[in-house]
């Protein structure tokens, strides 16, 4: 499996890449049909469903296109600015990565992360994977190549986030960033090759880094999570930092192993201190699913890990809209736990009093 594809590059290495891609394509797809015989929809891997403007954009804010160019090709991305943001005051940016076959405005609506960003004065990007790169718009976790600092996607998704905090009021202390399946897994991704640029990251029914190397053992890992030994404890440590990380998966996931929840906790804490304080609290979202929630505090009672499991819900956004595709509206808030876990961190110690905890 080579890196990701369709990033303009010139060299012959590029062109070989560019060769490469309807076999790839080719193989995404024959493994699909081999995993799901039967040609049932898999979750996030199905067109996405239609949003409106008010789903994605309230009145007065703006939702705006912008791409950004570096060595390693091109990206497209959204930009939710809030009514209220002024260039006299920083805000948290949050970077959301969509999953497969889904794009900014789908992904936007059906986490209703920009709604909260209204309220909350914060500016949210949604970087937009190609068919180009990827047959089904699938960020390229499991390809080598998009696994490294300065290369391929991280390269891309980085420089989106520090291309939005040179033109915008951003506070560099409170960038975060978050995804769901190979946005999830990609997510994972940036948190260890970039400790130094997000505060927090958030996994939603994705897979923990370095958990493939090619297609076969993406769905080899998708099927069944295995925590495969990497060095990625190399940047964390160049930059003595680990990143604060909450997780979410459904327990009936038939796409991404639920398991693989676990092991971006595992994965996680690798680079963490030993004696994290762990408390398991349950509950039930009226009318919806159960859920059990786990998290693990520093000395200091900071949370640096956090855990969601949705008890009976599958391959979906917990809490979101009907307005997007993969959602399940019957969990809990996805969105606003994400977001809450982000700002409680030591620099949003002024916003989190304004989300309601939980």
């Amino acid at each position: 499996m080579t890196k990701a594809i369709g990033r303009g590059e010139s060299s012959g290495a590029g062109t070989a890449e560019r060769m490469e891609a309807p076999r790839t394509a080719e193989a995404l797809r024959n493994l699909v049909r081999r995993i799901n015989p039967a040609r049932v929809t898999m979750p996030g891997l199905a067109e996405p469903s239609p949003a409106s403007h008010r789903d994605v954009a309230p009145d007065d804010a703006q939702f705006v296109t912008r791409s950004y160019r570096d060595q390693a090709g091109s990206l497209a991305y959204k930009l939710y600015i809030p009514s209220r943001y002024r260039r006299d005051q920083t805000v948290p940016l949050v970077v959301m990565l969509h999953g497969c076959k889904q794009s900014p405005d789908d992904f936007a609506a059906g986490t209703r992360m920009n709604a909260l960003a209204e309220k909350h004065t914060c500016l949210i990007a949604y970087p937009a994977q190609t068919a180009f790169a990827n047959a089904l718009k699938c960020w390229n976790w499991f390809s080598p190549g998009d696994q490294r600092r300065g290369h391929g996607e991280p390269s891309l998704i980085a420089g989106i986030t520090r291309q939005i905090m040179r033109d915008y009021s951003v506070d560099r202390q409170r960038v975060y960033l978050a995804g769901l399946s190979a946005g999830g897994a990609a997510a994972a991704i940036m948190g260890t090759t970039y400790p130094d640029l997000y505060a927090a990251i958030g996994v939603h029914s994705g897979l923990a880094y370095g958990a493939a190397s090619d297609v076969s053992s993406a769905f080899a890992a998708m099927r069944q999570a295995k925590l495969v030994p990497t060095n990625r404890a190399r940047d964390a440590e160049r930059y003595r930092r680990s990143v604060p990380t909450i997780v979410f998966h459904g327990d009936q996931d038939t796409t991404v192993h639920p398991g693989n929840g676990d092991a971006v906790i595992a994965r996680a804490k690798e680079t963490t201190t030993p004696d994290l304080r762990l408390s398991v609290q349950y509950g039930r979202v009226p009318g919806g699913h159960a859920y059990s929630r786990t998290v693990q505090r520093d000395a200091s009672g900071r949370a640096i890990l956090e855990q969601w499991v949705i008890h009976g819900s599958g391959h979906a956004w917990s809490g979101g809209s009907p307005a997007g595709s993969y959602t399940d509206p019957r969990g809990p808030d996805a969105a606003r736990k994400m977001l809450r876990f982000f700002l409680e961190q030591p620099a949003a110690d002024r916003l989190t009093k304004r989300i309601r905890r939980g």
